[in-house]
């Protein structure tokens, strides 16, 4: 039996039980991904980290699984990695499969996230406006990411938002309804039962293509953020030399040991 240390951190959070939880798995090499797609349905958070040592333009190599799915992109999770790993350095590079190189950075009590943007574009999606009930405007990226934002007329729409998730599961999206915030510059809430989770928390992903989306409809490239799920989480979002930059606090909330 191997024993592997496994921490779990609430990202985008400055006190337990708030933001989003991910679970961060260092390994010396990978192991099967049938193993670590197991892993993360035992762990059944919205995703699993695994990490291994890099060399090159990278300080560690990232992939990310929901409960269900390897996904190609997760912010939080991502955050949650720097956090755990950071030790004494500033700044950490990973290196992704479909999301290139992720760099987490300290920032006093905070950490930033640098991504790569997600651009929408104004689409057509009756089906998901059925599945989510709501009306509104549809702006959908490239299918190789998958994000889908619907804008509403107020954050009490964004609260109240009740998606019928059985039909949702069966539209292979990041679907995220936004507004302009009531304590915020904008607040969302996330849904992709398709990949397994029917609310994400706080989600870094979703961010990627708001911080665009946003930055444009406001007329500035930095603002505040909160995700209305039952948890809620605040992130700091700006555009900065052609990418996304997150902020946000991490709490660990356990580690322990997982045995195989």
């Amino acid at each position: 039996m191997s024993e592997y240390r496994l921490v779990q951190v609430d990202a985008f959070a400055d006190r337990p039980f708030t933001g989003n939880p991910a679970a961060v798995m260092p390994l010396d090499a990978w192991l099967p991904d049938d193993v670590l797609q197991a892993i993360a349905m035992e762990n059944n958070l919205a995703e699993t980290a695994f990490t291994i040592e890099a060399h090159g333009d990278a300080d560690y190599d990232l992939r990310w699984f929901t409960p269900t799915v390897e996904v190609a992109l997760c912010g939080h999770a991502t955050l949650a990695s720097g956090h755990v790993l950071m030790g004494d350095r500033d700044r950490l590079r990973f290196r992704t499969r479909k999301s290139g190189i992720l760099t987490v950075t300290r920032d006093g009590d905070r950490l930033s996230l640098d991504l790569p943007p997600t651009p929408v574009a104004p689409a057509e999606h009756a089906g998901l406006l059925a599945a989510l009930g709501v009306e509104g405007p549809v702006y959908l990226s490239d299918p190789a990411k998958g994000a889908a934002v619907v804008l509403l007329e107020d954050a009490a729409a964004v609260r109240g938002c009740a998606p019928d998730f059985g039909k949702l599961k069966q539209i292979d999206l990041l679907a995220i309804v936004t507004a302009p915030g009531d304590e915020t510059d904008i607040i969302s809430r996330v849904f992709v039962p398709a990949w397994g989770i029917d609310e994400d928390p706080v989600t870094g992903a979703a961010h990627a293509a708001l911080t665009p989306f946003w930055s444009e409809r406001l007329g500035h490239g930095a603002f505040s953020a909160y995700q209305a799920s039952r948890r809620g989480g605040h992130l700091s979002c700006r555009l900065e030399d052609g990418r996304v930059i997150l902020g946000g606090q991490c709490v660990t909330v356990l580690e322990g040991k997982f045995r195989l």
